[in-house]
């Protein structure tokens, strides 16, 4: 059973790692953005317009004070590795686990009875910082 897992496990080298996480961060981050500019189009101009710069600006907190930092020990857990290592080891299992709860809580939030901008507000600022934190593995991807 070892060798057969052995045999069809995805690896891939770190320069490619680098690269796979920052899209896999980019790409959902603009997929919640998207969503929440869909819901914001529900709210009165110029609040979906405030609404959508304040969940910019939180999104850049999220980023500078959370996200920032695991993606730099996603990064480093990269340069450590040996060079065909897992596909999916750019990310540690904590993280994989926090993505897990991070999906129950969107799913969540989503069927509340409350209005779609607060959803919206929630979404933008996770997309957001996402987008925002995949710029650090584009970084690391042209720097290796």
């Amino acid at each position: 059973m070892d060798k057969l897992v052995r045999r069809y496990k995805p690896v891939a080298a770190p320069h490619s790692r680098l690269l796979i996480a920052g899209v896999v961060w980019l790409s959902v981050g603009i997929g919640l953005v998207i969503v929440s500019c869909y819901w914001f189009s529900g709210s009165a101009w110029p609040l979906n317009v405030v609404l959508a710069a304040v969940s910019l600006g939180m999104g850049f907190a999220v980023f500078s004070f959370g996200f920032s930092r695991i993606a730099r020990k996603n990064i480093s857990r990269i340069g450590t590795q040996a060079d065909m290592a897992c596909l999916f080891s750019f990310q540690s299992w904590r993280s994989y686990l926090l993505i897990a709860l991070m999906m129950v809580m969107g799913y969540t939030i989503r069927h509340l009875p409350i209005p779609k901008y607060i959803d919206a507000i929630v979404y933008f600022t996770m997309g957001s910082a996402l987008a925002f934190s995949s710029s650090l593995y584009f970084e690391a991807f042209l720097g290796s």
